[in-house]
């Protein structure tokens, strides 16, 4: 029996404008050196483009497409004698909001930076 204590669960903050784990939690994943408002006024900033581009609720959008993005499974290596076989494992939805939420935003760092201005957009 181990002698250290079970680790508790953390539950993830909300932000502080829209009250949601889901953009906190992308947030946190977009933090480079330590700069967090500038991770806050990426995302609302991207939050804000959403609203005015589709005129609905951009957290419903935010959430469709991170669960559009997650996996139900994953694939784990097991040696079997002297090969390794692929073993399908199922994925804990926390796991998998965390996949979801580490791909999109390393396809969206593949994707070309688009420089807009709101005043003034080249025809």
């Amino acid at each position: 029996m181990s002698r250290r204590g079970t680790a508790e669960e953390k539950t993830a903050k909300s932000d502080p404008i829209y009250r949601n784990r889901l953009v906190n939690m992308l947030v946190n994943r977009i933090l480079k050196h330590g700069k967090k408002s500038l991770a806050y006024q990426i995302i609302y900033r991207a939050v804000k483009k959403i609203q005015q581009k589709t005129e609905t609720n951009p957290l419903s959008v935010l959430r469709q497409a991170i669960r559009g993005v997650t996996p139900d499974i994953a694939v784990k290596a097991r040696r079997v004698g002297g090969s390794t076989h692929q073993v399908p494992i199922s994925i804990g939805s926390t796991q998998g909001k965390a996949l979801a939420i580490r791909w999109l935003l390393g396809a969206s760092r593949k994707r070309p930076v688009e420089i807009w201005l709101s005043d003034s957009v080249p025809n």
